[in-house]
């Protein structure tokens, strides 16, 4: 009897932990801690943070839960938030190319200095070179490379007349990647690197002549106060990353996947269709308006001429791919002719020694 009473109390408890399991397992919310770029950019206020924050939760029924902080209300540096995604310590990270670009140089690929001037060109060489990225992202960080998209382009405000690129000469400029300042040598000047919060001291205080910065972000930081000319050709187009640990994402059931996967496809999209909005606002609230978004600044817009774009063009094959194909090694110029290279017709060779 007392045999048939201990099995029956282990049966209810057996059904009982099997029904809690059941419930768990039905209950189960995939939590997903992500670290995002400037806080006081619109790519954080305006996409980043409320999709992880807010979207990702309203369309999986709470089945996945994002947190996500920008890096600056963290306190990290650029450079250690993918070791901090390959860690663990994070699930998900956007980011720029310079925070990668010390584990490999392939991680430049698809944003070199000047080579592109149209968006819509630069998101064919994206698209062409995300596998590339793909792979890299996998190798170096068990991570899996979930978006690519643009900030604001990439171009040189001055504290002084600049009437086309030979004017450049001589000046220095401020730069935050090596592809940068390969072109800035190119054209004749000396790179400074200078942190994106002391630009408009270094400005003002005659630190460098010029920066490179984002259109959006020269409005936002008024560099209008302490720069008198924008020189408008894209030196690059800050393309930037969302990236996810591999591991979170192997918990992930298969329509958790494919939801995580439409909706960062769709977030995406919009990222590219603001950043070409964007552009055209804050070149028109540098300059003289109209500006919807605050004060006009004032600034003299110099576009580059035909012969400026010769000019880019000789940097290009000449000093910004040769360098870059040297520093990434054969194989990866190799590969790189074969993605974006057919995109834009050109090549990346090292230079014979």
């Amino acid at each position: 009897m007392k045999t048939i009473k201990t099995y029956r109390v282990s049966l209810f408890f057996c059904l009982m932990a099997a029904a809690f399991s059941g419930l768990s397992a039905a209950n189960d919310t995939i939590i997903i801690k992500g670290v995002g770029t400037w806080d006081y950019f619109t790519n954080y206020q305006k996409h980043e943070g409320p999709f992880w924050n807010e979207r990702i939760a309203e369309v999986s029924d709470g089945q996945i839960i994002g947190e996500i902080k920008p890096h600056t209300e963290l306190g990290l540096q650029g450079y250690e938030i993918m070791r901090l995604v390959k860690n663990g310590v994070f699930d998900f990270a956007f980011g720029l190319p310079g925070y990668v670009v010390p584990e490999s140089e392939i991680f430049e690929g698809a944003d070199l200095s000047s080579l592109v001037q149209n968006i819509d060109v630069q998101k064919q060489v994206a698209n062409a070179y995300f596998p590339t990225l793909e792979r890299a992202f996998a190798e170096k960080y068990n991570a899996k490379l979930m978006m690519l998209y643009p900030f604001p382009s990439q171009m040189l405000w001055c504290n002084s007349q600049i009437s086309s690129i030979e004017d450049l000469k001589g000046k220095r400029i401020r730069v935050f990647l090596t592809t940068l300042g390969d072109f800035v040598e190119g054209v004749g000047a000396v790179p400074v690197s200078v942190p994106y919060k002391d630009v408009p001291d270094a400005l003002e205080k005659g630190i460098v002549d010029c920066v490179i910065t984002g259109t959006m972000s020269a409005f936002t930081s008024k560099l209008y106060k302490v720069a008198s000319h924008g020189f408008t050709l894209r030196v690059g187009w800050g393309l930037a990353f969302g990236a996810m640990n591999m591991n979170k994402w192997n918990l992930l059931n298969d329509e958790q996947k494919v939801l995580l996967q439409n909706e960062l496809a769709a977030l995406t999209e919009s990222m590219w269709q603001e950043t070409a909005t964007e552009d055209a606002i804050a070149l028109a609230c540098l300059s003289d308006g109209p500006c919807s978004i605050g004060e006009t600044g004032k600034m003299k817009l110099v576009e580059p001429s035909d012969a400026d774009l010769l000019v880019r063009n000789q940097v290009a094959t000449e000093v910004i791919l040769p360098r870059w194909a040297e520093r990434c090694g054969p194989e990866c110029a190799a590969n790189w002719n074969r993605t974006v290279g057919k995109v834009l017709d050109l090549r990346a060779e090292a230079k014979a020694r």
